[in-house]
């Protein structure tokens, strides 16, 4: 599944910009996949902070060959020393067993996170260790398909804005 926008989306950024009108008129239509599993994204999102997409997938082939499905329960049934072993810093591996640990218990609960307004589920994400809300942000994105959301301390952003 992809981030779902159309006509109307882009025919409003043109009318915002000259410049970015053009831009989007050269690339054309992006399509870029959404991560369906909310639980897994936020997961997939600690592992990449500060390391390349190379990394990153690395990592996360692992972690998926050795559980077969991220979820919360499988997460809370490892150590964070377990994490680590599949190439992840200590700090991050105890990010992502807190966080499991806590959908386990109930005490964090993701799928109210769907149903609040974008600035409530950032607040609610950053909440998290590890998740700040440059994260939140992206969460929100790629995984909630929040269209209204436009992270302006994302460097990528800054740059291309820079470029344009």
């Amino acid at each position: 599944m992809y981030f779902q926008y159309g006509d109307t989306e882009i025919n409003y950024l043109k009318r915002k910009d000259k410049k970015l009108a053009l831009a989007i008129e050269q690339i054309g239509h992006i399509e870029r996949k959404l991560d369906a599993n909310l639980f897994a994204a936020v997961v997939r999102h600690i592992v990449g902070q500060q390391i390349s997409s190379k990394a990153q997938a690395t990592v996360w082939a692992r972690l998926e060959a050795r559980l077969k499905d991220v979820t919360p329960l499988a997460v809370h049934d490892m150590s964070a020393q377990e994490l680590q072993g599949l190439g992840m810093s200590l700090r991050k591996a105890e990010y992502i067993k807190d966080f499991a640990d806590k959908i386990v218990s109930g005490e964090f609960d993701l799928q109210a996170v769907e149903q609040m307004s974008d600035a409530e589920a950032i607040i609610a994400l950053s909440s998290l260790k590890g998740i700040g809300k440059w994260t939140a942000e992206m969460i929100l994105l790629f995984c909630l398909q929040r269209p209204d959301i436009l992270s302006y301390d994302d460097l990528a952003i800054q740059r291309g804005l820079r470029m344009l």
